[in-house]
């Protein structure tokens, strides 16, 4: 099971709403909703992996202690970042961020 937090679901609200209006790109709202539920996609899989990725950068630790990658283009991967809990089988998402935003968060 995979449970979203409050956080999470307000990125993916923004990863949205950043896509819809976003002047570098032209994405239909309907193109920008299916890029999102692809993410969503992903997420909702975390559960059946065989191996739980350690998060390895510290900005992405402040939000959980696993990682889930999505490479979505040559330019773009999604992290969702998440706290497992092996007994019970469940996946905590705690934030969700690309790689772009990771790196201007790591150089400031």
């Amino acid at each position: 099971m995979v449970y979203y937090s409050k956080t999470a679901e307000n990125d993916l609200h923004d990863i949205l709403i950043g896509l819809a209006t976003w002047k570098k790109i032209s994405l239909s709202f309907e193109e920008a909703e299916r890029y999102v539920r692809d993410i969503r996609k992903i997420g909702d899989t975390i559960c059946k992996l065989s191996f739980h990725s350690n998060a390895r950068y510290e900005i992405h630790r402040t939000y959980g202690e696993k990682i889930c990658r999505y490479m979505r283009s040559k330019q773009t991967q999604w992290y969702i970042i998440y706290d497992w809990d092996e007994i019970n089988k469940i996946a905590y998402v705690n934030k969700i961020m690309s790689n772009h935003t990771t790196v201007s968060e790591i150089n400031d």
